[in-house]
């Protein structure tokens, strides 16, 4: 597979009060086009501000960022974000705010009818069909956060980009939320780069885990290979040694090495 997403010597620094804080410094990553990406690290590693640079929502301070060997500058519907606050519309019912996104990226080129049909068919992708028509104050927090998915994937974007999005919610809620990532990653064949704390969620979802240092002046520690076969199944990779190998890595990771350094 070929490098899709290239991240070459990217370095943030803002300007504030107390002078220059360095958030990120020396980050390189190379992401082949249908490759799920978790990002894990203990807060302020710089995390949220890599998808951020990702995105195209911060302009890198040093450094490079390509996607299919164009520079990014600035966002683009190519790139979705789904954020742990699912940001919804209240006024607009779920079908509408999963229609403004497909409206803004396909409105220039589609008739009415076509734009519904997407708006209806990523509902549909998210098992939210039923709920098309209720606004966000009539539905949970598990549906609020599908909707922020479907509202995502309605762009067709090449690069899903995700930050901590199933941080606010209960564990079975997030569990079955994480299913359905799977199976619609394995469906749509997107290049995902999701943020999280959760050692367990990076494991069951990706296929390499980026292991960011503390900051300020983070970078990547390590990256661990995730070679698990798909589909997976969290009944049985709980009773799988290695799947415990994998999680002992990044354990190992975060609260010897990084404990460490900050000591």
């Amino acid at each position: 597979m070929h490098n899709y997403l290239q991240i070459e010597n990217a370095e943030m620094v803002f300007d504030t009060k107390q002078g220059r804080f360095v958030a990120l410094t020396g980050v390189n990553l190379d992401v082949a086009q249908g490759e799920f990406i978790a990002l894990i690290g203990h807060s302020g590693c710089g995390k949220s501000t890599l998808l951020n640079l990702v995105a195209g929502l911060f302009e890198p301070s040093a450094g490079v960022l390509l996607l299919a060997n164009r520079e990014i500058r600035g966002p683009g519907p190519e790139r979705a974000v789904v954020f742990q606050n699912h940001s919804l519309l209240p006024w607009l019912s779920c079908l509408g705010n999963v229609h403004l996104a497909v409206e803004r990226v396909f409105g220039a080129r589609e008739g009415k009818r076509q734009l519904r049909a997407r708006a209806q068919a990523a509902l549909e992708l998210v098992g939210l069909a039923h709920a098309a028509h209720k606004h966000p104050h009539e539905i949970s927090g598990g549906m609020k956060q599908r909707v922020g998915i479907a509202r995502a994937l309605a762009m067709e974007p090449q690069v899903l980009l995700m930050d901590e999005p199933f941080g606010a919610l209960d564990a079975l809620t997030r569990a079955g939320l994480q299913d359905e990532l799977m199976k619609i990653v394995a469906e749509t064949r997107a290049t995902v780069l999701m943020v999280t704390h959760d050692v367990d969620e990076a494991v069951l979802l990706s296929d390499r885990i980026v292991m960011m240092t503390n900051g300020p002046a983070a970078t990547i520690g390590e990256v661990l290979s995730v070679d698990l076969p798909r589909p997976r199944d969290r009944l049985r990779l709980a009773e799988d040694p290695h799947y415990h190998r994998l999680r002992g890595r990044v354990l190992e990771f975060l609260y010897q090495k990084q404990v460490k350094r900050a000591a």
